[in-house]
């Protein structure tokens, strides 16, 4: 085998000569000089069409390859211009690297595999890079992966939320495939004008062939999928729903609390609140948990308040029954829809303000929630996403682009992750 072989072989690069490869001994790294194989010279940078050349450039050129055992590796070239018909003067396209790109193929594939599955400051100490190269290269890979598949072909059933990906209201728009369980979309942004911005990408023919969507029930998520895709059935996702209620219980709480601190105040100017006032704070996660999760001590806090406070125990038989609601739809859809009437019912007549309220609410996304019933679909996929997106930027010790989070998180959750060279 010929030594040029096995060096392109070593340095991870196709369809190219290797013309000779050098030691450099003062920065201590290996330098290939090569050139494009036959057929590779001439092309467009952008878009590889085969163009005229138009001068030789502004010399030769290094991109990183990957390192040789502990010492690193650089592919050397002249990087003439061509004249593209297109695109006007651009530098020639190279068989080995990306057009503007510093490193080779195999250095941006090994670079954006690792980010997948590492933290970024383990990528930068083993590939010897800087920060802000791994969100370059990561940004790239991904570009290049999008331009060649798309993602938004055959979606029936998606589920759409938002996430917090940074402090000062920062927010990322998450689409989901409920078949797949794929990231399909994210973008910049948590209102009209973000989610307007995917059914555009997803064009009208597209949008018509959606059945089912799933999402909370803000009022601007509605109001732009009943103008993208009003065949749609919209599910409304059950944790959301419940915690309607768990913050009404909450409220009805706080309500107690303030009773009991007035009391306690009136009793005595010169004593701080404490009894009943301190045993209603202490309760809050006896109120706030599942009855199968409570501990002894939460039960016994939970057989206090039915004794002393009848409102507030109603609060939470109404939080509990509307959970229970949805408990009944794993068995029995009908069932279930019949217990949400008469939740409805129960809780109009409850003499809460805060349940009444929370009534209304339920019957103004009836629909939606019965279709959630029928259908068997939540936002939980959806949810489960959001913890894998916040576990990459946690990983990454933050971002400080939300370009950079959406194209890490397409490439590992997108379904078309990285594979190391060869």
């Amino acid at each position: 085998m010929r030594s040029a072989r096995v060096w392109a072989g070593l340095l991870g690069v196709e369809k190219t000569v290797v013309e000779r490869v050098d030691f450099d001994e003062d920065e201590g790294v290996i330098v290939a000089s090569v050139r494009p194989g036959r057929g590779q010279r001439r092309r467009c940078g952008v878009c590889r069409r085969r163009s005229p050349g138009y001068d030789r450039g502004e010399g030769r050129r290094r991109w990183r390859a990957l390192d040789l055992g502990t010492v690193r590796a650089f592919v050397e070239a002249d990087a003439p211009r061509v004249c593209c018909p297109v695109h006007g003067v651009v530098v020639a396209a190279v068989p080995w690297a990306r057009h503007g790109a510093g490193h080779t193929y195999g250095f941006d594939q090994t670079v954006a595999w690792l980010a997948t599955v590492c933290s970024k400051s383990a990528v930068t100490e083993l590939m010897r890079i800087a920060w802000r190269s791994v969100g370059a290269v990561v940004a790239r890979v991904w570009a290049d992966t999008a331009g060649r598949v798309d993602l938004l072909t055959g979606l029936r059933r998606i589920g759409i939320d938002e996430i917090s990906y940074r402090k000062g209201h920062k927010y990322l728009l998450v689409v989901v495939d409920h078949d797949t369980g794929r990231l399909v979309w994210a973008g910049k942004g948590a209102d009209q004008a973000s989610l307007t911005d995917f059914f555009t990408r997803l064009g009208p023919a597209r949008c018509a062939q959606i059945t089912h969507i799933s999402s909370d029930s803000a009022r601007w998520m509605s109001e732009v999928i009943a103008t993208h895709c009003p065949q749609a059935v919209r599910c409304a996702d059950p944790y959301h729903v419940v915690t309607w209620a768990t913050d009404a219980l909450d409220e009805q709480r706080r309500i107690a609390w303030n009773a009991a601190r007035g009391a306690a105040r009136g009793n005595s100017r010169n004593r701080s609140p404490s009894g009943q006032t301190k045993a209603l704070k202490d309760a809050r996660w006896a109120l706030w948990k599942n009855p199968d999760n409570l501990t002894d001590r939460q039960r016994e806090q939970l057989a206090w308040i039915a004794k002393t406070n009848p409102a507030l125990h109603r609060a939470w038989a109404l939080k509990e029954g509307l959970r229970t609601v949805f408990a009944i739809a794993r068995r029995s859809p009908t069932e279930a829809v019949e217990a949400l009437d008469r939740w409805i019912s129960w809780a109009r007549r409850c003499r809460l303000p805060q349940f009444v309220k929370l009534a209304q609410r339920v019957v103004r996304h009836r629909d939606a929630i019965i279709a959630s019933i029928e259908h068997s679909l939540s936002n939980a996929l959806v949810e489960s996403m959001n913890t894998k997106i916040r576990l990459i930027v946690r990983m990454a010790f933050g971002f400080h682009s939300a370009q950079a989070i959406i194209a890490l998180a397409m490439l590992s959750l997108g379904g078309h992750r990285p594979t190391l060279p060869r």
